[in-house]
């Protein structure tokens, strides 16, 4: 999977230093807007630019200017994303609406966000029948690469709980792996999510009720 990133989840995992998980588990590639680089980040995460200037050095990160865009042919089809998705979402939710708009303009099949409020992009993208963006937190990733065995439960509460703490977000695990197996199992609110996991799970060899017990245990 490759995932367009929005402000709030680059700050969150810099912050605690657990960028590479990101990088791991969207092994096809992970890319931001240049608006989210040149403003968003720099009024609202000063502290961990150098950081992500060396990931978009070095590749970890796809930047895309304008003129990216332009040179593909996509600057039109961006920009008309922009407009509808603002119509959709707060003024100070600007950064979301980069990330969905690139998302949606480059074909990803993920955007990673950390807003989660009604109302907001994460809930939004939930609720919209077709939508052919896949949402997830950094809880969600989290989970999700447990489910996948690229760490174990121990470790994964641990990286929760470093995220969690380093940038102050008052969350709670119990709370995330509840949303995680509603949206997911329980009550959806699209059955593509549900289609998803179990095609996921099928497809490596997962008893996902059976690990989220586990997961869920030592919460």
């Amino acid at each position: 999977m490759r995932a367009s990133l929005d402000t709030n989840v680059i700050i969150h995992m810099y912050k605690a230093d657990r960028q590479g998980i990101l990088f791991d588990f969207f092994n096809e590639g992970v890319f931001i807007y240049e608006q989210i680089r040149v403003v968003e980040l720099e009024n609202h995460g000063a502290e961990i630019l150098d950081k992500v200037d060396k990931d978009i050095s070095d590749g970890k990160i796809r930047l895309y200017t304008d003129d990216d865009l332009r040179a593909k042919g996509m600057y039109r089809v961006f920009m008309m994303k922009v407009e509808e998705n603002r119509l959709l979402y707060n003024p100070g939710d600007l950064g979301e609406v980069y990330a969905i708009s690139l998302a949606q303009t480059l074909g990803a099949y993920s955007i990673v966000t950390d807003d989660i409020k009604q109302g907001g992009p994460y809930m939004s993208l939930l609720q919209f029948e077709g939508e052919e963006i896949m949402p997830f937190s950094f809880a969600d990733v989290l989970i999700l690469r447990y489910l996948l065995g690229k760490a174990d439960a121990h470790q994964t509460v641990r990286d929760f709980d470093e995220i969690n703490n380093s940038s102050e977000l008052d969350w709670s695990f119990r709370s995330h792996l509840t949303r995680f197996i509603k949206r997911f199992i329980r009550d959806p609110y699209r059955n593509e999510d549900v289609e998803w996991l179990k095609t996921l799970a099928d497809s490596n060899k997962i008893c996902v009720r059976d690990k989220l017990m586990v997961l869920k245990g030592i919460i």
